[in-house]
């Protein structure tokens, strides 16, 4: 599948979209004043220590102390090698892993690893999102382009994409070999087929990224960052390039420098076309991503057949509703059913990753009486949550026709970039009604009643709301100027949202 990588890079935003065959398939948005800080070392001082929640709260400098739990606070590794935190080896679906790792918690207590004023090192795993600080874990863990280096776990892993058993054990035995003393090295997936020197080079230099870091911890400030990591630019070359990737196109001639020597320095065999990209145009216009951006934040997404998904992210998770809109088919109703959620779970997966929706996911499937029909939804959903390289966990459909399943989190999805809680609704989504307003001010009115005001009353509202006022048709305003033995005048307030209004004497 012919992939492109295509970046926008403003003094205030980059932007990164991944193109297969010329469709969005993934975008990654970092803001100047959002910057990611996942990954970013610090040395921090414990400000709170809670038993009961076997966690604890660091100040690493940032708005929010980050929070530690006491699984992120180990130190002896000789029995945990499912707690290493590069995500290709994670294995939290496992039973036998998450009984161990409870019993092992019982064992590890943090009161008694942790005291409040102590100072400790530590790396952000989960950026702060909402109220919650950021998650932080004291396994430092330095990626390269090939390998992870975890310089404080004696342990040598294979990524999980790996799946050869020979390469398994070649790469093994490298890593092995190659192993600084004390520390822990991973192979990640772009290693598999290289050879003993390709690795070796990536090991020299995080061990020098280590040293500097080791270096630095003693002389910065309490809190204090020790490492920032690379920018998002030479993220995505490290991280998202594959030698399927068949173009990479940046309007920066500033960033297309430093890729050109970042790819010099770690990809030197590596075949790869860059293009400088300085057309008048913007660049995100030329490929038609800004058209596709829009989309995907559109709460409803229509399905060629006519059918619709809904999707709505909330605080808790995100729902995601089929219906199958102007879509009636052609023989029966379940083959009707059936067609629209097949249909319907492809872009389903596909808006997942575009928009970076992560946590706790619920897709309400359209009903279907037939068993084999469900089961052909759920193995065709984990088909295709299987290209999604965010680690995914899914329920079989439930009774109630509905599919639960988790996605994990990296970063804010694109909704929660974008956007921001609506000022009028509050970020609930509706306002209360016309009919609404106008009741509450009937109440308002009559509260004053004994209040200080004249014998005149000004209400100012929404246009919308004055209309229905004065065409009320049971005279309300008149009735409640007779019971109050009160003028109420109606005026009008362009500014005032829908639900705004204000109650004042008449000057």
């Amino acid at each position: 599948m012919a992939k492109e990588m295509i970046f926008n890079c403003t003094e205030h935003e980059t932007r990164i979209a991944i193109l297969e065959n010329h469709i969005l398939s993934n975008l990654y948005i970092e803001r100047l004043d959002e910057k990611s800080t996942t990954g970013n070392i610090y040395v921090g001082k414990v400000v709170r220590v809670l038993p009961g929640m076997q966690a604890a709260f660091i100040d690493i400098g940032l708005d929010k102390a980050a929070f530690l739990h006491v699984s992120d606070a180990y130190h002896d590794f000789t029995d945990f090698d499912f707690l290493m935190n590069e995500d290709e080896l994670r294995d939290w679906d496992t039973i036998d892993h998450t009984r161990k790792r409870r019993q092992q918690e019982l064992e590890y207590r943090i009161e008694d690893t942790l005291q409040e004023g102590q100072e400790i090192m530590v790396q952000i795993s989960k950026e702060p999102m909402g109220t919650k600080g950021a998650r932080i874990t004291t396994h430092i863990s330095l990626p390269g382009r090939k390998l992870v280096l975890m310089p404080t776990v004696q342990h040598a892993g294979i990524s999980r994409q790996i799946t050869d058993e020979k390469e398994r054990t070649r790469l093994k035995d490298i890593l092995e070999e190659l192993r600084p003393e004390g520390q822990g090295l991973i192979a990640r997936t772009v290693s598999e087929g290289k050879g003993k020197s390709q690795l070796k080079a990536d090991i020299e230099y995080l061990s020098r990224v280590w040293k500097s870091i080791e270096d630095k911890k003693d002389r910065v400030g309490i809190p204090g960052l020790v490492h920032e990591d690379i920018s998002i630019t030479l993220r995505a070359i490290r991280d998202l390039f594959t030698e399927n990737i068949e173009k990479i196109v940046i309007d920066s001639k500033e960033e297309y420098q430093r890729i050109i020597e970042f790819m010099k320095t770690f990809l030197p065999n590596v075949k790869y076309h860059i293009k400088l990209y300085d057309e008048e145009q913007p660049i995100f216009d030329t490929f038609g991503i800004e058209l596709d951006m829009k989309r995907a934040l559109n709460k409803r997404v229509w399905l060629k057949s006519g059918g619709y998904i809904i999707i709505e992210e909330t605080e808790a998770l995100c729902s995601i509703d089929v219906n199958t809109g102007k879509y009636v088919g052609k023989r029966n109703l379940e083959e009707t059913v059936l067609n629209t959620n097949l249909e319907a779970l492809k872009e389903i997966a596909y808006q997942i990753r575009l928009r970076n929706i992560g946590g706790i996911i619920i897709i309400d499937f359209i009903d279907m009486e037939i068993e084999l029909n469900r089961e052909k939804v759920f193995n065709a959903l984990s088909d295709e949550m299987e290209k999604d390289k965010n680690k995914t966990k899914i329920q079989k459909i439930s009774e109630m026709g509905l599919i639960e399943m988790t996605r994990q989190r990296k970063g804010k999805s694109l909704e929660k970039i974008m956007c921001e809680p609506c000022p009028c609704c509050k970020g609930m989504g509706v306002v209360k009604s016309k009919t609404t307003v106008c009741y509450e001010i009937f109440r308002e009115l009559r509260r004053e009643r004994t209040s200080n005001f004249d014998k005149a009353v000004c209400v100012l509202v929404h246009p919308d709301v004055a209309t229905l006022l004065l065409e009320d048709g049971e005279n309300t305003i008149e009735r409640l100027e007779k019971e109050l033995n009160k003028k109420i005048l109606i005026k009008v307030d362009h500014n005032f949202d829908q639900e705004d209004y204000q109650i004042t004497p008449l000057q």
